[in-house]
């Protein structure tokens, strides 16, 4: 068979379902997780309201297991991948983290993430950006990956620059925070040594 050409039948591409680190799973989201995860943003839900523009009112278990629904459909027709972050026993679940294509003719993603507050600074964040960021090289060959993070999040740039993203710049004003506040956007951006060498020989 011939090989898929990743800007035009990103459909056509076979991708695991699962990433598997030392000390975490991370899997697609999925039907029937939505009471599990629900209760995990509720124990989360004053940190997630400070900084995820979802996290502006509490969801509902039916607004969590629509959300895992919706998920597992974008999963399918690879207009998203998004992963519940578990313990490798799947007992626990830690939090969340997602690969989102913004243009899939560069090709280019933006990554987000959040982790449970409880099962917060035990670099599981870091974790899961690595192992997510090594799926993406394997399997849809990025010129670019980016994370967002309010200039205030301390927490999720470290996560940004220990998992090897570069800060390129800050976008004053550019957003504006559950609490009407208007937010400065720091950029960080990951780009491949291929990528690189690429756009180099042009």
């Amino acid at each position: 068979m011939a090989a898929v050409a990743l800007t035009t039948m990103p459909i056509l591409l076979d991708l695991p379902m699962s990433i598997r680190t030392k000390r975490l799973s991370l899997i697609a989201q999925r039907a029937g997780d939505g009471d599990v995860i629900n209760a995990a943003v509720a124990d989360s839900f004053a940190e997630l309201h400070r900084w995820m523009p979802w996290a502006k009112t509490r969801p509902t278990a039916n607004d969590t297991e629509i959300f895992c629904r919706e998920s597992a459909a974008k999963f399918l027709m690879r207009s998203a991948f998004e992963f519940g972050i578990w313990t490798p026993d799947e007992r626990r679940y830690v939090g969340a983290i997602g690969l989102h294509p913004h243009d899939w003719n560069i090709p280019r993603f933006e990554i987000g993430y959040w982790i449970r507050t409880a099962d917060a600074g035990r670099g599981f964040a870091t974790e899961a950006v690595r192992a997510l960021t090594d799926f993406a090289m394997k399997h849809v060959r990025p010129a670019r990956l980016q994370i967002r993070a309010e200039r205030e999040n301390a927490a999720s740039r470290r996560v940004a620059e220990k998992s090897g993203f570069e800060l390129e710049g800050i976008h004053r004003k550019e957003t504006i925070g559950n609490d009407g506040t208007l937010r400065d956007m720091c950029y960080y951006a990951f780009i491949p040594p291929a990528a690189v060498a690429c756009r180099n020989s042009r």
